[in-house]
């Protein structure tokens, strides 16, 4: 006998190597173990099969019966099965571009692997492309499987210089992700929770894995309990394990749980400087197979990387979650802005200097989401770590990358590191041979950019940035005449609205006994942190200079001055030790306090009392330096309103003068012992060695003895402690049903906040402290937590009760509604009551009535929060109406299922005459087929007012994500499909995605011999016919004939379990059999929206207490086993694999016979190889 197949052209969104296929033209027989799909390749195609009771099937077995027993058949089936399972596979996974697979030879013999090779596509527009852009071409080129990455992608990365400008949408899929454990936490708690829903819907628990290598990098939560002392380290640290031992022990019972997962100990150093020194591999050598590393990290300044050639950037925690776990990232094909460098900086300016100096020109033209490429001759006098300083603060001036392309500098920077000669030998060849080295000795090709920049180094003076934004670059010459400014301004960014009358007041205090004053301007907080500086030695050597000419000269930092040295990693520590110089930044009291994000988070630690009291009882604008990256108002320190970012050596200049008044050319920073005036000087740089990278991660993850000690639970599902603070399973997929919600409507919601311009994810989700008098703090007390045993917002992430309390919880939260107020409280609208955000959004919800917020521009700005999106969701707010998003917060609010909506150009709430007392209606369509990414809509408020705003959901995937309730829903329903579908062993096999808004019947699915290979290829299905037609001797729904053959028997017992006709996309059920009982509920549902019809009811027959039919009714039942009270047809084009069984999944119930169980799962699983492996959910 033969089994006729054919795989005809699929829909455009099955593999075009499934289309390109010739028909399959299978031989089945006993004799034949792994038949040839078509022994004559030249010879034409038979024709499509035919259904059971076509002629021509019936001609092809004669008489309608089969030569072989059902047994022998099924025998016979399962070579084929194999057979199939092969060619099915190798099929999806074929690439369209595995011509272009090239190997790299070594030059002393013998090869480092395969790559595809963009030369090889013989295409001129690859010259031009922007560096940045190859590496986005050469992951699609390298991913395209006709499913997730399309030849269509392919084309248009190709074509970046025509479609950029047209804000086209790609998928990319980065090599690897990092985390930091503020946001990591929440990820591994999402994870772990994800992990709990699969098990809870009858899936495998373990499908929920990271699928790309994941670092995650425990730096965040070091605080800076004790400064000025050598014991500083240690006692910071044990502090660290004392309020951080849940998370921690959680973070490393993850590291166990999931596959693929690299978690560095605390005390390693900063994530950011950790991945430029240890992890980023530059060109990953993966099996042999060698491609361009690539990295999404769930910090902002995760864009660090690109300093080292690497492409790079900050995503939230839910996409990176997404990324975790196979899905592709949907992004818009970015311009690419080429800033072209020359000169060199003169001596003694920074590369601090020179960052803030570009982060103000970027800022000024405008970069966000857009990558910003660096180039120039004078790229040569900048070191790597001028380039990863440069790169890290890509989140301050707007881009989403700060790229700077391999060269020479860079492999360099390798060999320095300690990476291997070998590595360096293969990343140098790999990049030569695929156009992505850059070597300024020879001629340049142009290359095109969507715009251009250019810097003369020489140009660039020292300077600082403050006092509560990274780009309001102040000139250090300028720095006293704008301090003062800064006193007269009104409340802003650049103003205090300090009385004239009151800017030279001095508040005395006493210090531990030691008479003190301060007054405005006083630098209570010096800090020399961050990724940003650390990790530049010519910086921190500057700074150490400084010290040591101030020690020699006798020149002291005032006592209450918090000072503190937390380097990016261990590194740092060995070079500054080895030079003799960190002797004398620990007699100034720069102490290292640990190796993490301290100041520059907020876990600046507490200031003496005496200082706290002195500051808020005269209303002092206290100051704080620090050499980070961000200085948001309220960030630091919730007492020092003026912040100011400055290079290392600064911070140790400002520390010494004690004010941030100061013209460092006109006044000296102190007086000498002698009694001479002491003015601020330049330093020179120092060496740094191989050997002191190499000794520094050699043992990177090994640990230290109290992470060592660590008890953690084992097992693959975590342990949810209902009386935990720190981790407590979210909300998220309580009550979730595998069928998409669908838009929701937003009518006559009320504002919960009115904002202006600039509110930064720090005012949405503070990671700081928690404040003694706000709802988180009471939550805590409530549950036994004394004040002491706070910790941070940062440190408490997985856990959803503390962090929607957090939203909104910033002290310093400028609300309109509170017509000038500062703190975190609203007006509850229908009451007029003053209440806390989180109390007054609980009302709300209590009430029933939906939130929005009304917002300036660069709502969302700072740090990649994902929790600045989870908690607003949490309180219930359905959309944001802004002047402008940050990138990354924008596609939060859309993975939190939030509409982000923006005011028209020239329009905003004030210019509209929006209160915020309104009640406001967004129109939107009912069904995400009928909305359009981008697309207009109108918003209406109560009062006669409406106005237009655009819908910023900016792809078709971000659609997706908003049509079933953010992405963690849209990942879980995907894999939960997998799952249960049990689609191979091997998940590379076939990869799943899922149709962006409806889903299209796929042709391929409807084939009726690919419903047959699909049904041989389940190992379990086999013994399963023997059992029905052996061992109950029945025909099975009284529709099979003695002695059919078994294709007739694999197309039947599809009617017995209730699919049927899949050749015209419907799968047809009996929903009223034990197995799958659908609620009246949900039947109505189904026939109100068209997608069933009810048939005649009738009762089903007696059985006995063995199951078997009553003796009345045997033979009638050996006919008609079950009878269905209706019959429906089913969707799936539009509903997806049956969500509504009974509140359970088919592999959960049961049914009084065996058997069927049996059929239950292999039909379930027939249901989604045919549906879900086709992105048909």
């Amino acid at each position: 006998m033969s089994l006729i197949g054919s795989l005809t052209k699929s829909s455009s969104r099955i593999s075009s190597s499934f289309s390109a296929a010739r028909p399959l033209y299978v031989h089945l027989s006993s004799s034949d173990p792994c038949p040839n799909p078509n022994p004559n390749p030249r010879s034409p195609s038979p024709p499509s099969p035919q259904p059971p009771n076509h002629p021509s099937v019936a001609r092809h077995f004669a008489g309608g019966r089969s030569p072989l027993s059902h047994r022998a058949q099924i025998r016979s089936s399962t070579a084929l099965a194999r057979c199939f399972e092969r060619r099915f596979a190798s099929m999806a996974t074929k690439n369209s571009f595995e011509g272009l697979l090239k190997t790299l030879a070594k030059p002393g013999g013998g090869e480092f692997g395969k790559y595809y090779s963009l030369p090889a596509l013989n295409d001129p527009r690859i010259d031009r492309l922007p560096y940045s852009i190859r590496i986005l071409l050469e992951s699609a080129i390298r991913n395209c499987d006709e499913f997730q990455v399309t030849g269509k992608d392919v084309e248009k990365i190709l074509d970046w210089e025509n479609t950029s400008p047209r804000q086209v949408e790609i998928p990319f899929k980065p090599a690897r992700v990092l985390l930091q454990d503020f946001t990591g936490v929440p990820a591994v708690v999402d994870l772990a929770c994800m992990r709990d829903a699969m098990n809870k819907l009858g899936g495998d628990s373990n499908k929920i894995n990271p699928l790309v290598p994941v670092d995650l990098v425990i730096d965040h939560s070091v605080q800076v309990d004790v400064a000025r002392s050598e014991n500083a380290v240690q006692a910071n640290m044990e502090l660290e394990f004392q309020r951080n031992k849940e998370r921690f022990g959680f973070l490393k019972w993850g590291s166990n749980a999931f596959n693929n997962m690299l978690v560095v100990p605390p005390g390693s150093g900063i994530v950011h400087q950790v991945n430029l020194e240890y992890l980023g591999r530059v060109v990953f050598n993966n099996g042999g197979m060698l491609y361009p590393d690539s990295v999404v990290g769930t910090d902002s300044h995760t864009t660090m990387i690109d300093g080292l050639g690497v492409a790079g950037w900050g995503v939230g925690g839910i996409e990176a979650e997404a990324t975790m776990l196979g899905q592709p990232m949907s992004m818009v094909l970015p311009g690419v802005v080429g800033f072209k460098l020359s000169g060199k900086l003169k001596n003694g300016v920074t590369a601090t200097d020179l960052v803030l100096t570009v982060t103000h020109m970027l800022r000024k033209h405008g970069v966000v989401g857009k990558f910003v490429e660096f180039y120039g001759e004078g790229m040569s006098g900048l070191s790597l770590a001028d380039r990863a300083t440069i790169a890290n603060m890509s989140p301050e001036y707007g881009a989403t990358m700060g790229f700077f392309p391999v060269d020479h500098v860079t492999l360099q920077y390798l060999k320095l590191t300690g990476r291997s000669d070998d590595t360096v030998a293969m990343i140098e060849s790999y990049l030569r041979a695929n156009k992505m080295f850059v070597d300024y000795n020879q001629p340049q090709i142009e290359r095109v950019y969507s715009s251009y920049l250019e810097l003369n180094l020489e140009n660039v003076e020292p300077c600082v940035s403050g006092p509560k934004r990274p780009h309001d670059r102040v000139p250090l010459k300028e720095m006293k005449v704008d301090w003062h400014s800064c006193l007269d301004n009104k409340v802003g960014f650049k103003g205090f609205a300090v009385p004239k009358d009151s800017q030279n007041k001095v508040a005395e205090f006493s210090f531990h006994g030691m008479p003190a004053q301060i007054k405005h301007g006083d630098v209570v907080i010096a800090a020399i942190t961050s990724c940003t500086n650390t990790s530049n030695p010519s910086v921190m050597l500057g700074a150490a200079l400084v010290a040591k000419k101030a020690c020699e000269l006798g020149l002291e930092v005032k006592p209450w001055i918090k000072t503190s040295l937390a380097p990016g990693s261990g590194v740092v520590k060995k070079y500054l030790e080895k030079s003799g110089l960190q002797k004398y930044l620990s007699e100034l009291g720069f102490h290292i306090v640990g190796y993490g994000c301290t100041t520059c988070i907020g876990n600046s630690g507490d200031l003496d009392e005496s200082v706290s009291s002195a500051i808020s009882e005269n209303d002092i604008v206290a100051a704080a330096v620090l050499s980070g990256n961000r200085n948001f108002e309220g960030r630091v320190h919730p007492l020092t309103r003026a912040n100011y970012l400055a290079s290392p050596p600064l911070v140790v200049a400002y520390a010494l003068a004690g004010t941030v008044d100061i013209d460092f050319d006109a006044e000296p920073i102190g007086t000498s012992i002698d009694g001479k005036k002491v003015y601020f000087k330049d330093v020179v740089q120092s060496s740094v060695l191989p050997a002191m990278f190499r000794g520094t991660y050699e043992a990177i993850t090994k640990g230290n003895p109290m992470w060592n000690q660590l008890a953690v639970p084992s097992g693959s599902l975590y342990s949810w402690d209902v009386t935990s603070t720190y981790i407590h399973e979210p909300p998220y997929f309580k009550n979730m049903t595998m069928s998409p919600p669908g838009p929701h409507a937003v009518k006559d919601a009320y504002c919960l906040l009115n904002f202006g311009d600039s509110i930064t994810t720090d005012h949405i989700s503070p990671a700081g402290s928690i404040h003694k008098d706000s709802p988180a703090a009471k939550y805590l007390m409530e549950r036994g937590v004394e004040r002491k045993d706070f910790n941070s917002y940062g440190s408490r992430r997985g856990n959803d009760e503390v962090m929607a309390r957090g939203t909104f919880a910033n002290i310093r939260l400028v609300n309109k509604l509170l017509k000038g107020e500062v703190g975190p409280k609203t007006i509850h609208i229908p009451s007029g009551e003053k209440l806390s955000v989180f109390d007054a959004a609980m009302r709300y919800k209590t009430e029933g009535n939906d939130t929005v917020i009304l917002a300036g521009a660069e709502y969302g700005s700072g740090s990649s929060r994902d929790w600045a999106a989870k908690g607003p969701m949490l309180q219930g707010v359905k959309a944001v109406i802004a002047k402008s998003f940050e990138r990354i917060h924008r596609s939060n609010l859309v993975g939190m299922g939030i509409i982000p909506l923006c005011f028209k150009a020239g329009e905003d709430a004030d210019s509209l005459g929006l209160t915020g007392h309104e009640r406001y209606t967004i129109n939107l369509p009912r069904s995400v087929s009928d909305i359009k990414p981008g697309q207009d809509v109108i918003v209406v408020t109560d009062n006669g007012k409406s106005f237009v705003c655009t819908l910023r959901f900016d792809t078709e995937v971000e659609l997706a994500y908003y049509n079933h309730g953010g992405i963690l829903l849209y990942v879980i329903r995907n894999l939960i499909g997998k799952a249960i579908a049990a689609i191979g062993e091997n998940h590379g096999s076939h990869q799943i995605t899922a149709d962006h808004r409806s889903s299209p019947v796929s042709e391929a699915a409807s084939n009726i011999d690919a419903v047959e290979a699909a049904l041989l290829s389940s190992p379990s299905f086999l013994p399963m016919l023997a059992t029905i037609t052996d061992a109950h001797n029945m025909e099975v729904s009284g529709l099979l004939q003695e002695n059919t053959n078994v294709l007739d028997l694999l197309r039947e017992p599809m009617k017995y379990v209730g699919f049927s006709d899949l050749s015209d996309g419907s799968l047809r059920l009996s929903p009223s059999r034990s197995w799958l009982p659908l609620s009246e509920e949900a039947v109505s549902l189904l026939e109100r929206l068209q997608f069933v019809s009810r048939g005649q009811r009738r009762r089903p027959l007696a059985m006995d207490a063995h199951h078997r039919p009553v003796t009345a009714h045997r033979e009638a039942h050996r006919r008609y086993p079950f009878e269905a009270d209706f019959q429906i047809w089913w969707r799936p084009e539009v509903l997806g694999p049956l969500p509504w069984v009974a509140g359970k999944s088919p592999l959960q119930a049961s049914d009084e016979h065996h058997h069927v169980k049996y059929i239950i799962m292999e039909r379930w699983k027939l249901c989604h190889r045919l549906i879900v492996d086709e992105a048909l959910i």
